[in-house]
């Protein structure tokens, strides 16, 4: 989708998931999965609220499987959620949603009281455990009796210091060779998205927010299942893992 400013959006999605997969080449498969979790648990005409929603990479694939689905994404960072818009402009099966998800009246901004499905991927690491917490508490409350939350992002493990080791250096040389293959790092896709007229303002007011990265916690998979049981949600538990990531499920 081209705007009247000229900007591909599409172009811009395409680079963002190119970015994304030079640090995660299984990113698609987790995404199946997750789309496949939604089919199995609340059918294929879900209302999804999109957690942290970036660009809108769950939406776009969540949209294209299922074309009768409605998805709210919600997000603080203003260049990304600028590319999102692009992409969705006219279309009323998505809501766009500002709002800092450490503010804890940010369910307030929402379209809606309850969802099916709150998905997000490769974005809570950003929040300490304590928000992260807190977060799944009020996640709780706006997932319907049967619905689900899921999350995909780093978990660790740190009983096992001599596999993550490996797994790291691995990753790294696999990232390095993508670099070097022409992909864009996370700092050269800024780099990029602050020279584009289109992008340049939202992408200096998106580094005002979070600096250059956010320093939050990557607490392992079992940290993550017990809170969400402690803060309402009936199940929980793993439905998909590479060596580094999970995708974690938990049914209200």
């Amino acid at each position: 989708m081209t705007t009247d400013t000229g900007t591909d959006w599409a172009a811009w999605q395409e680079s963002w998931d190119r970015q994304q997969e030079g640090y995660m080449p299984d990113r698609e498969e987790r995404f199946r999965i997750m789309l496949d979790m939604v089919e199995a648990l609340v059918g294929t005409a879900p209302r999804v609220l999109d957690l942290a929603c970036g660009t809108g990479s769950i939406t776009a694939r969540l949209l294209r499987r299922f074309p009768r689905a409605t998805s709210t994404g919600v997000d603080l960072d203003p260049a990304l959620l600028a590319i999102a818009q692009g992409t969705f402009e006219g279309d009323d099966r998505v809501r766009l949603v500002t709002a800092d998800l450490k503010d804890p009246d940010w369910p307030e901004r929402l379209p809606y009281d309850s969802y099916d499905a709150v998905l997000t991927a490769t974005a809570l690491h950003w929040l300490h455990s304590e928000p992260l917490a807190a977060l799944y508490g009020q996640v709780a409350e706006l997932v319907r009796d049967g619905g689900v939350l899921m999350n995909a992002d780093h978990m660790i493990d740190d009983s096992t210091p001599r596999i993550n080791a490996a797994e790291r250096a691995q990753r790294h040389a696999r990232m390095d060779q993508a670099r070097q293959d022409g992909t864009p790092d996370w700092a050269e896709w800024w780099r990029l998205a602050a020279a584009d007229p289109a992008l340049a303002e939202p992408t200096a007011r998106r580094f005002a927010i979070y600096g250059e990265h956010a320093d939050g916690d990557t607490p392992s998979a079992a940290w993550h299942t017990r809170v969400l049981r402690e803060k309402g949600f009936a199940e929980a538990r793993a439905v998909w893992c590479s060596p580094s990531d999970t995708l974690l499920l938990a049914l209200k």
